[in-house]
Formats: structure tokens, sequence, C-alpha cells
């Protein structure tokens, strides 16, 4: 990955890596100074307070979905093609902020519930957009969640080869495909 270009951005993916590794319990403002590379009071001149890191985080999340549904809007195979092969993609910055925003809510901070349930509503809408069938579109969209599901749970980055092989995306596409493509009778 690529070091961030600013020190808030730093701090923002020092807090990603702390929660994703240890928790939003064990993710205290020192800890995410030092992981950082920054002092506490510098940690706090860009963010007040854990609750404002917080809310960084989540802003950034935001920003990288944006990015993300842009692309898939753009996506010259379609929006449902670009779901799918990027459903295995378990290490990209928008799946560490997914992750580290999904500690926070799990440690119900409501913020970060409310982004996360905003994300998964675009995606849904903008895949049901594409192929006109809303119980067709959740389908998919859950079909992504399992591809993504099994790539995270061997490790990031390493999904099972058996289930994302280029053959295997390519034929899980002609089958989704069939579903959003309306019969001609």
């Amino acid at each position: 990955m690529p070091r961030p270009a600013s020190t808030s951005d730093r701090i923002l993916v020092a807090y990603e890596d702390l929660l994703i590794e240890v928790g939003e319990r064990g993710a205290t403002l020192d800890a995410v100074a030092s992981r950082a590379g920054v002092s506490k009071g510098g940690l706090l001149y860009h963010f007040g307070s854990k609750d404002a890191l917080s809310a960084g985080l989540v802003e950034r999340l935001r920003g990288l979905t944006e990015a993300d549904l842009f692309l898939m809007k753009a996506a010259p195979a379609g929006p449902v093609d670009y779901l799918i092969r990027t459903s295995i993609d378990a290490a990209s910055q928008l799946d560490r902020s997914l992750i580290a925003t999904s500690r926070l809510a799990q440690a119900a901070d409501a913020r970060a519930s409310e982004a996360l349930a905003t994300i998964r509503t675009s995606w849904l809408t903008l895949i049901t957009d594409a192929v006109g069938d809303p119980a067709v579109a959740r389908a998919i969209v859950l079909v992504s969640d399992g591809l993504y599901f099994n790539s995270a749970m061997l490790g990031m980055g390493t999904p099972d080869p058996a289930d994302v092989s280029p053959e295997g995306i390519e034929s899980l596409l002609t089958v989704l495909a069939r579903f959003s493509t309306p019969s001609a009778g």
C-alpha cells in the first residue's frame, strides 16, 4: 500500500489497521499515535477526540465508496460484472475501511452502522437499476457477499482458487446473466 499523503491520512490508516488487528478497545489514541508515527498531541491536533477519529474514518469510507460506485457505474462490462469481480478483492483500501468501520459498528457506533447500511443500500440500488429486478439484484449482492466472505475467511487477499478462478468467475457471471436478462417469451 502506498504511503498516505497527509498526516491525517496516516492517522486514519493507523486507526484502520488497529481496528482490524485488535478491535475498537485496543485502538486507543496512544496506540494510534504510535502506529501513525505522531505524538498524541499531533493526533489530537488533527482529530480532537476518539469520536472525531471515528467520524474521520467513517468519512474516509464514504469517500472510498463514492469512488467505487463511480467505477461500478462506468465499468465497461457493467455493474454486476464489476461487483462480482471486485468481491474477491479482500485487501483493497475500500475493504480495509469497511472492515475497520464494521469493528466500530460492532462496538455500537451508530454512525458506523448507519454508514454501512447506506453503502449496502447504494450497492443494491445500483445493481437493481442495472438488472431491473429487485429480487435478482438482492441475489446478486448476496452472491457478492458470499464470494467476499470466502476470500476473506482464507486471509486478507488470499482467495480460494477453486471458487474465484477466472473460469469460475466467468461461469458465475454467465449464470447471473441468465437471472438478470428478461426472458424472451
